[in-house]
């Protein structure tokens, strides 16, 4: 079931994905994302960020830079025109600073998203049982903490439920100090859509959606990455 952001990235020779083209896959699959578009030039991030709503955040696409924030690649917040065009300016400097090699295709713009919990969920394939599907704390947490659970394709509603109540972090999903708990329902249907998607797509060699923010409200994906064979 290639879709043609697939085909054309395997036509390219690419097998990652930038996150515009990721979200979009993404979207058609069910997976609530935050709305991203990609601007090549100055001009046009302004008028996306106008368009989208400001706040915006924008981000470094490029498929060398894989780590954005590292190399100065990320502006979050940005209120206004004049905000946007400064940052715009600031992250094409930094990276051809401190990513001189890289071919970068513009950067992404994408409205700031109410916070919630930061939670991660991510897909990889396994060399013996086929894909994996991964819940846990997100954000920076996930390398520091790796407070994660499990679960091979594809999945059951009991399974998606499980993962979510399986991990350490689980009390701040449900209300900690205070906090509205978030929607657990919202959680466990990207982990069901994610799994159907993985069996309709064998190509897809890994996801990572970190960080989903969890709300009373619903979940929404703020960063995505898709990887293909």
């Amino acid at each position: 079931m290639a879709t043609k952001i697939v085909r054309q990235a395997q036509k390219e020779g690419r097998t990652a994905l930038n996150e515009v083209e990721s979200k979009e896959l993404l979207a058609k699959a069910g997976i609530p994302v935050v709305s991203t578009r990609l601007a090549r030039t100055k001009a046009e991030a302004v008028a996306l960020a106008q368009e989208l709503g400001l706040p915006v955040a924008l981000k470094i696409v490029s498929p060398q830079i894989l780590h954005k924030t590292d190399i100065g690649g990320v502006a979050l917040g940005l209120a206004s025109a004049a905000q946007v065009a400064r940052a715009y300016t600031q992250i094409m400097a930094a990276a051809r600073e401190r990513a001189p090699g890289a071919q970068v295709t513009g950067v992404s713009v994408q409205p700031m998203a109410p916070p919630g919990v930061e939670v991660i969920i991510g897909l990889t394939k396994d060399p013996q049982f086929g894909p994996v599907l991964m819940f846990g704390l997100g954000g920076v947490l996930v390398e520091i903490i790796k407070d994660v659970s499990f679960r091979i394709v594809p999945l059951e509603r009991r399974d998606a439920a499980q993962m979510i109540r399986e991990i350490k972090g689980f009390p701040l999903l449900t209300g900690y100090r205070g906090s509205k708990p978030a929607n657990l329902k919202s959680l466990e249907k990207i982990l069901l859509s994610l799994s159907s998607f993985a069996e309709k797509n064998p190509e897809i060699k890994e996801i990572d959606l970190n960080p989903i923010f969890a709300r009373p409200d619903g979940a929404v994906a703020v960063d995505a990455r898709v990887i293909l064979e």
